[in-house]
């Protein structure tokens, strides 16, 4: 292990690094839990759906580890499962929308290959770019009170506020403040413990079902069968273009962010702010997604929750490795997740939406030209219920508000492509 990881020239030892995947592991468990449950709500079968979920975060972190000896951990990303199911799968089906999926890791795959990611990223201004991961916090938190029966549906007023006298919207409440004091007093692998002691809170109010032994919490994984291999891409090339550019667009961006981000917590990047073998990283995370979707999951991304490990010590590959073996662990817990009700899951959504929100902070709303394409990207996600629409919306305001203020000259060229397809978006 010395050798292959270099753990000496690291400044890290065995112990640090498995202690630094345990705990980044904590810090984003709660996906096992979470992605099933909002990808059922397209029709796909849970203990399937959790199945994949376990299998392609362990497959694209192990992954990580070993092409890159970085401590970074992967799984089905949050906002781009929603995407999945609420938007794509239910124009399409979620055959078509694993299709679209497994699309866009190929595209993910050849960008990082031929190195055009660099020139995406140079395209895409910055504040664009935190305005997609600010809508689509507030896209996830929306679907997660809906999920919760905290919002409902109103002819008069499109929404309001639901009956909170009611066992499952009360749950959720409570779910939403355990996790939120948690989350204050920095606790590691809040929203997981959020979810199971929410759960067990469920449990007195009859929310939750009550284990009546030890078969009703561990066991045999689910099988993989009503989701394994049903990708139809057929189906999805007659989504069009921007549905999986935005797979692809949304997957690409938070990828570099978060490679960057935890890089930068590592002390990875060069003088030049780069980081080294981030083709390597990209790589990882596209073959996870094509090899996701395959599993029968939505798309596999990097996660920031990195940098809990990292804090605590993690340097190098076998911190990737631990993360991707106690995903393998949690294979025979299945029975334990088809207790969590969507009660349980669905403030996870809404402090995940906090978290993601977050990224406005980045965007100067004291340039009118930058401020109002971020502010209708950041809308249009979740007043139109659409990440693509958002995004979309985005691209065209952008180089539209800087050629009539006359600085079309701080346009990226690509970006005048990117605003006629998106027309197209919306024509056709």
């Amino acid at each position: 292990m010395e050798h292959f990881f270099k753990l000496k020239e690291n400044n890290t030892n065995v112990r640090t690094e498995i202690v630094a995947g345990l705990t980044t592991f904590m810090t984003m468990a709660y996906i096992i839990f979470v992605n099933p449950d909002l990808l059922q709500n397209a029709g796909m079968d849970f203990g399937a759906v959790m199945t994949a979920t376990i299998l392609a975060a362990a497959l694209g972190t192990i992954l990580m580890g070993l092409l890159t000896n970085y401590p970074f951990a992967q799984a089905p990303g949050m906002g781009l499962n929603a995407f999945f199911a609420f938007v794509v799968a239910a124009a399409a089906g979620w055959q078509a929308a694993l299709g679209a999926v497994f699309i866009s890791g190929v595209v993910f795959f050849i960008l990082a290959m031929t190195g055009l990611v660099d020139q995406i990223d140079a395209a895409v201004p910055t504040s664009l770019k935190r305005a997609v991961a600010a809508g689509i916090g507030l896209f996830i938190a929306l679907i997660g009170l809906k999920n919760a029966g905290i919002i409902e549906s109103y002819p008069a007023t499109l929404v309001r506020l639901g009956d909170l006298s009611l066992p499952e919207p009360l749950l959720a409440v409570i779910g939403l403040g355990v996790i939120a004091v948690l989350m204050a007093f920095k606790v590691r692998g809040a929203i997981l413990l959020g979810i199971i002691l929410t759960t067990i809170i469920g449990m007195f109010t009859g929310v939750t079902p009550v284990p009546t032994g030890i078969g009703d919490l561990v066991g045999p994984p689910a099988s993989l069968t009503p989701v394994l291999f049903q990708l139809d891409l057929m189906g999805a090339l007659r989504l069009g273009f921007f549905t999986i550019f935005a797979f692809v667009f949304v997957d690409v961006f938070d990828t570099m962010g978060t490679l960057l981000g935890t890089g930068a917590r590592a002390g990875y990047l060069n003088k030049e702010g780069r980081l080294p073998r981030v083709k390597e990283a990209m790589v990882a995370d596209s073959i996870a997604t094509a090899a996701g979707a395959a599993l029968g999951t939505s798309t596999v991304t990097t996660y920031v929750e990195s940098t809990a490990g990292i804090s605590e010590g993690g340097r190098t590959g076998l911190t990737a490795i631990t993360v991707g073996l106690l995903f393998l662990a949690c294979l025979f817990i299945a029975p334990l997740a088809l207790l969590v009700p969507s009660a349980a899951t669905a403030p996870a959504l809404v402090i995940v939406g906090v978290l993601m929100v977050g990224a406005i902070t980045d965007i100067n709303f004291e340039d009118f030209t930058e401020a109002f394409p971020a502010f209708i990207t950041i809308i249009v996600m979740p007043f139109a219920f659409s990440i693509s629409h958002g995004i979309a919306a985005g691209f065209i305001a952008y180089p539209l508000v800087k050629v009539v203020s006359r600085q079309a000259k701080e346009v990226h060229w690509f970006m005048y492509i990117l605003a006629v397809i998106s027309i197209a978006h919306f024509v056709f």
